[in-house]
């Protein structure tokens, strides 16, 4: 009886062990890692941001400065010519510039000189000796004193006074024509610039295998600043030799009237 009650009993535990063991392992059983990346991510995100706003007040390292940095003498060339290009542009204008001041206010002063004077000699003598209507007035008065028997006196006159304005038209054009070439010549040496660029990030692209954004960064962007200095350089050219020309086209109209009244003068008066 004994011996039964007992095998009862270890049936029981027996039965009971199985039933709780697997819980007490599930229960006790060591809980998952987590995601590598969600702990250090609320640490690394903060240092990510430092980091950015450490590099935010660099340099751009695909910008002019990086082109002056590496010295590549295809680069530094084509830099130096647009250079000289651009400060010869402004260089040229200025002084045409000036010039063409000079001359409009000379232009306004032979009303109140020149035909007011008694003589012609004194009227002459009242202009500036560097002025362009004194060297018309002199041609004519040249003319009108010493004639040539192959020509008329009056056609006399005229080409003489026709050739000191051709004179005059051609120190007007002088320097004029840089910034007409300038206007042409830039961008096709910024467009050099731009195909060296290219290439040079073919060229990565080949080395490296693969078309990676560090390796065209860095060439795309020479070849798009080299375009845009181009432009840069040959935009304000064009514009400002548009500019000097009408002026210059303004200064050649007040000449030849100022050169017909002296002609119509001379042959009227006899060159007295």
């Amino acid at each position: 009886m004994i011996s039964k009650h007992l095998t009862i009993a270890a049936a029981f535990v027996l039965l009971t062990g199985l039933s709780v063991g697997p819980a007490q392992a599930q229960a006790t059983a060591p809980a998952p890692p987590a995601p590598a990346a969600a702990a250090p991510a609320p640490a690394a995100g903060p240092q990510v941001v430092k980091a950015a706003a450490a590099t935010g007040g660099t340099e751009n390292p695909y910008g002019l400065q990086d082109i002056l940095r590496k010295k590549n003498p295809v680069s530094m060339s084509v830099l130096a010519i647009l250079l000289v290009m651009s400060v010869g542009t402004w260089y040229i204008f200025f002084v045409k510039w000036f010039d063409q001041n000079k001359i409009l206010g000379q232009a306004r002063s032979v009303e109140r000189r020149f035909w007011t004077s008694g003589t012609l000699n004194e009227g002459v003598e009242k202009l500036p000796k560097n002025s362009m209507f004194r060297s018309i007035a002199e041609a004519g008065v040249r003319a009108a004193a010493g004639g040539t028997t192959l020509v008329g006196l009056n056609d006399w006159i005229g080409m003489s006074l026709a050739r000191q304005l051709e004179d005059a038209t051609s120190r007007l054009a002088g320097g004029i024509t840089f910034l007409a070439s300038v206007g042409s010549v830039a961008p096709f040496v910024g467009l050099f610039g731009t195909v060296w660029g290219i290439l040079q990030a073919l060229i990565a692209i080949g080395v490296a295998g693969q078309a990676s954004i560090d390796k065209v960064a860095g060439p795309v962007g020479e070849a798009l600043i080299m375009t845009a200095l181009g432009l840069f350089v040959a935009v304000p050219a064009v514009l400002l030799y548009n500019y000097l020309v009408r002026r210059n086209k303004v200064i050649t109209e007040k000449l030849r009237g100022f050169a017909g009244d002296l002609q119509t003068y001379l042959i009227s008066k006899g060159g007295k």
